[in-house]
């Protein structure tokens, strides 16, 4: 039997190796989305806009990205007594997509009202937009997985 540190330590790779490839790939979405860009608005100075910030879109990232990688992440993890994906691998999936969007909606309404309206270049916007895919990555895998082993 494995001890707990060691358990630990194997989620925690795995988390940040699908963390980084998960970056890496939003991170090449993003580039195709906004490389004709002049600039890209990381916050503007008001919660209802028409502008797309890149804060605005990592919640709808950050969320989308929660609850498809929870189902992945439950659906390849193998582990001897796993229970069924309802109710257990449901009620995972939404803990792990509502924590991700209340994150990112708080992090972006207090970068909002601490710096209000900033913009940034194209290869900025991949990069922040990276981190937020590759944190949320790595902490629904971790998540998940250490949740199932319980």
């Amino acid at each position: 039997m494995k001890s707990n540190a060691i358990i630990a330590s194997h989620l925690l790779k795995g988390a940040i190796t699908g963390g980084v490839v998960n970056a890496v790939i939003n991170g090449i979405i993003n580039w195709f989305q906004v490389k004709g860009h002049d600039s890209i608005y990381v916050s503007v100075d008001s919660i209802t806009n028409t502008e797309h910030t890149i804060l605005g879109g990592g919640v709808m990232l950050a969320t989308s990205l929660a609850a498809i990688l929870t189902v992945i992440a439950y659906a390849t993890f193998k582990v001897s007594n796993k229970p069924s994906f309802f109710p257990k691998g449901l009620i995972i999936t939404l803990k792990n997509t509502f924590f991700a969007f209340g994150l990112m909606v708080t992090i972006s309404i207090v970068f909002q009202k601490a710096f209000g309206t900033i913009t940034v270049g194209p290869f900025t916007s991949v990069i922040i937009t990276a981190v937020i895919a590759g944190f949320v990555a790595a902490l629904v895998d971790y998540q998940t997985k250490k949740e199932l082993l319980n």
